[in-house]
């Protein structure tokens, strides 16, 4: 499932100039000596928050497959994704406006100061903070994060997205006039399409029809807990 993390960060980051954009543009403003390295800063604290969170859900769903409900765990994620697949923009508006609007506003105040500087540890520390923003792009990857069923696969996968997004943040931060509006546009319609293979991979997964890698047998009796917190349950591979 890792090469679909990968791919969503990929489309997903045509969707995310939007808000990830400005940002990125105000930091490269400031990078006078135009150093790769301070982008590549920039995108890897991104990366790293959101392999933080991918865990955070990975635990999540480890605890809910040790409660004996691994395969509908796998059925629902898949399900949810093909519900959010056409509406992840409705979840970004919900974080903006929800009991978690007075903590954004803080961050995106917090994230003006770190930007106004410059300099390396700027372009490090507003990455870490950018990983926190509202995006449904990354509510759709953590839901997949949950599917997996484990800490270290949630991060996984979500490592993956983020290195998903280099390319074009770092082609953004260099010329931002890399990607035309038409660009966006159609890549912005492939999203929901991919959304729905990904959630449909999750659903035939859950099935557990004994197809290696695709839909695998599921059992989980309480033994092989260890081996799914060091990452080796084959089926999440």
């Amino acid at each position: 499932m890792l090469w679909t993390a990968f791919i969503w960060g990929f489309l997903g980051s045509f969707h995310c100039i939007g808000m990830c954009g400005p940002i990125a543009l105000a930091l490269a403003g400031k990078d006078k000596n135009k150093y790769l390295v301070n982008k590549l800063l920039y995108n890897s604290g991104r990366t790293l928050t959101y392999s933080l969170l991918g865990g955070l859900v990975g635990l999540l769903g480890f605890s809910l497959a040790m409660a004996g409900i691994q395969q509908w765990l796998s059925i629902l994620t898949g399900g949810v994704l093909l519900m959010m697949a056409f509406s992840y923009r409705k979840s970004e508006t919900w974080a903006s406006n929800s009991f978690l609007s007075a903590a954004l506003a803080k961050l995106k105040s917090r994230l003006g100061r770190t930007i106004k500087p410059g300099g390396t540890r700027a372009f490090a520390l507003s990455g870490i903070l950018n990983g926190f923003l509202p995006c449904g792009m990354v509510y759709m990857a953590l839901m997949a994060s949950l599917g997996l069923q484990g800490p270290i696969q949630g991060m996984a996968y979500m490592f993956f997205f983020g290195l998903g997004t280099f390319p074009v943040m770092i082609l953004l931060m260099i010329s931002g006039n890399a990607f035309s509006a038409g660009l966006r546009l159609r890549v912005n319609r492939l999203l929901p399409y991919f959304a729905l293979v990904v959630g449909t991979l999750f659903i035939i997964r859950g099935m557990g029809w004994g197809i290696p890698y695709l839909s695998p047998s599921l059992s989980f009796p309480a033994s092989q807990a260890t081996e799914l917190l060091d990452g080796n349950i084959t089926h999440c591979e």
